[in-house]
């Protein structure tokens, strides 16, 4: 048997920061949550998702520190349309979050725009545009 993918995990300063930004995104996670070193969440199709804080990671490798120089890694988060995606994104910049890439329709058929996590992470929010007639 193969290694099958199963989870994606984030390294966080501050873990109620960063587990409030996500269930802004409605992903199901507990407040209880919020002070604890490792947290897991499902994800819709059976993934889930884990973050540890940087003391968690320095538990077990005591010289980890934050990458430095841009995009690391992104997760994307589907929106039901176009408009969702221009909802979601102001909404998100107006309650204090980094907006890093203003609403704009993609060249590959998305409406797309580019978040910025409490820890630097690149959160994309994208939905399909309607198919012109031609």
């Amino acid at each position: 048997m193969a290694p099958r993918f199963d989870l994606v995990g984030l390294v966080v300063a501050d873990m109620g920061a960063s587990l409030a930004f996500y269930r802004r995104l409605g992903l199901e996670i507990p407040e209880s949550a919020d002070t604890q070193p490792h947290v897991e969440a499902p994800l819709p199709g059976g993934l889930r998702i884990a973050w540890d804080t940087v003391e968690t990671i320095r538990s077990f490798e005591p010289d980890w520190t934050p990458p430095q120089g841009g995009h690391g890694v992104a997760l994307a988060f589907r929106c039901d349309d176009p408009a969702e995606v221009d909802r979601v994104y102001a909404e998100f910049v107006a309650a204090g979050h980094e907006g890093r890439h203003t609403p704009w329709d993609a060249f590959w058929g998305m409406r797309y725009a580019v978040l910025g996590d409490p820890d630097g992470n690149s959160v994309d929010l994208f939905a399909p545009l309607p198919a012109t007639a031609g």
